[in-house]
């Protein structure tokens, strides 16, 4: 489950490869911006879902802020050029649009990159908090229908970043387009443990959290109560990541 799937080698230039699409109009709203959360309560996880996104629990999160759209190529390239970190797999800028979210990056990679740009990775909660986008209790965040027409998933290719409506919230690829990372340690059974207040994931684990699928993914994965996980180390021309910042 939390293991890529066998067999697949593209990189992330050939993933690229989905037609052209105009960007949705979002005026004020660019890679670089971050929309604020009020934060509260909401529930969490789906109990018509897997054992690991059992049971349905309010949590409570403080305000924070959270990227509209996913790290970019753009936007990484600038920190590779002012850190001198190395390249992540499935480097190849000149191939990949600049809009294109970056992949390739472990989990190592996307906090560095977060804490150089004074943010942090989403906890578990933040995230599926935001990708609801106001919606409490749908299967996606635009709702219950599996409509392509709002996110890349089962698609060719990777697509750049704003070429689909934002949720209720302003925020772009919630679902699809790339696995995100998220702060958290995967344990199957934390929902059954997890605290109501700003839930942090578990102490210590093997396996990080990705959230929301990718453009390969189909209806199921994209839900967005769907976990999924990996190993921190691990890389692959499917996840990305966004960022977040706790509010004052």
């Amino acid at each position: 489950m939390g293991l890529f799937l066998a067999g697949l080698s593209l990189v992330q230039g050939c993933a690229s490869t989905a037609a052209p699409i105009t960007p949705f109009p979002n005026p004020g709203t660019n890679a670089s911006d971050m929309v604020y959360l009020q934060g509260g309560d909401f529930l969490m996880g789906d109990d018509s879902g897997k054992t690991s996104e059992r049971p349905v629990h309010t949590v409570t999160l403080s305000p924070f802020y959270i990227d509209a759209c996913e790290v970019t190529v753009r936007q990484y390239a600038v920190f590779l050029e002012e850190t001198g970190r190395e390249t992540p797999a499935f480097w190849h800028p000149e191939l990949d649009r600049p809009d294109d979210p970056v992949v390739g990056v472990s989990w190592y990679d996307a906090a560095a990159y977060a804490a150089w740009a004074g943010k942090r990775l989403p906890t578990e909660a933040e995230w599926e908090f935001a990708a609801r986008g106001g919606k409490p209790g749908t299967t996606f965040p635009w709702g219950d229908d599996p409509d392509r027409k709002h996110a890349n998933f089962s698609s060719p290719g990777i697509a750049p970043v704003k070429r689909f409506e934002p949720n209720g919230y302003g925020i772009y690829d919630m679902a699809g387009n790339v696995w995100e990372w998220c702060s958290d340690w995967y344990d199957e059974t934390y929902y059954q443990v997890s605290p109501g207040g700003n839930p942090k994931g578990p102490v210590t684990g093997a396996f990080k959290i990705l959230r929301g699928g990718a453009w390969y993914s189909n209806e199921e994965q994209v839900r967005t109560a769907n976990r999924y996980y990996a190993l921190p180390d691990s890389s692959s021309f499917h996840n990305g990541f966004r960022c977040v910042k706790s509010a004052p």
